[in-house]
């Protein structure tokens, strides 16, 4: 066990993106495959990788279009149907992974924007996993969902496809940091852990706004999370649910707890929600994060099926 191998795939989009795999000592137990958010990259969840290996999991994830430094722009994903675009680089690195592992069981954990990739991903692909993770989910109500799309629709329209929207980044953060007021920067919302935040804020590679064509694609995929589409989940596949309690993008909890009856009633048999008292939005990232992954090997230890 040491630093992260470093490797490249294609995108269906035809690009380059970065992955990385974090290789426990001996032979792995399982495979959990990192689906990171919004704004950020893959390489913020090497502490959480590590603490995986260390329990004897194989970790793999990649950098997502539009994440990285070899984008041609950040915040925008694709010409054409960015999202489903996000759902298939998932896929094809899982491929890959499970070529070379075939018989482990194989976890799917998103956080954040990962999280809403990851459960739109289980609409389409979701056969075969042993259990799926959301970190850090929200959920969102259809008007507000169609008035972003509409004004992303029309700053594409107007030419701001691939130009950073400050309207609907302003729109889509307001008031996340309102708990914490004065705030120290504006992504006190992330973590109570200041160095982990200082951290975020000084990395070129996250932070920034996404393009209008980015929104656009996001609230696209959102859409797709509605009820009615939620049959299509296998009922045997468990789903495992955490949050903190103060975090914005789930509404401090109610948007997490929305999101675990939605499941429920959609017929998933096992879906299980912690939410982490005093907690904020990056749970693998706040001070107290030894629980969080002494947590979710408790809940991954259960659900393997070897």
């Amino acid at each position: 066990m040491g630093e992260a191998i470093i490797g490249i795939f294609p995108s269906v989009t035809g690009a380059t993106l970065d992955c990385l795999e974090w290789q426990p000592e001996g032979t792995p137990r399982a495979i959990i495959q990192l689906v990171h958010g919004m704004a950020e990259h893959i390489e913020r969840y090497d502490a959480t990788a590590k603490r995986l290996n260390e329990a004897g999991f194989l970790v793999v994830g990649h950098t997502q279009l539009g994440h990285s430094e070899k984008s041609k722009i950040l915040g925008w994903f694709a010409d054409h149907d960015g999202w489903d675009a996000l759902i298939e680089d998932v896929h094809t690195l899982r491929k890959q992974t499970q070529a070379k592992h075939p018989n482990l069981p194989y976890f799917l954990l998103g956080h954040s924007m990962g999280s809403f990739v990851v459960r739109t991903y289980c609409l389409k692909h979701e056969a075969g996993l042993a259990g799926v993770i959301l970190s850090g989910t929200g959920h969102f109500d259809p008007p507000i969902l169609n008035i972003g799309l509409c004004l992303a629709n029309l700053q594409c329209a107007f030419g701001g496809e691939k130009k950073p929207s400050s309207l609907l980044a302003n729109m889509s953060f307001a008031g996340y940091n309102r708990d914490w007021m004065p705030p120290r920067t504006e992504f006190d919302w992330l973590s109570k852990d200041t160095n982990v935040v200082d951290q975020y804020v000084a990395d070129p590679l996250c932070g920034y706004p996404f393009t209008a064509g980015g929104y656009r694609d996001m609230f696209t995929g959102l859409k797709k999370l509605y009820p009615k589409y939620l049959s299509a989940l296998d009922k045997n596949i468990p789903i495992r649910l955490f949050s903190g309690a103060c975090d914005p993008v789930g509404a401090r909890g109610a948007g997490v707890k929305a999101t675990e009856q939605e499941l429920i009633s959609a017929g998933v048999k096992d879906v299980t929600m912690k939410l982490y008292e005093g907690g904020r939005h990056e749970m693998f990232n706040e001070v107290e994060r030894e629980a969080v992954w002494s947590d979710l090997i408790e809940w991954l230890e259960k659900h393997m099926k070897q």
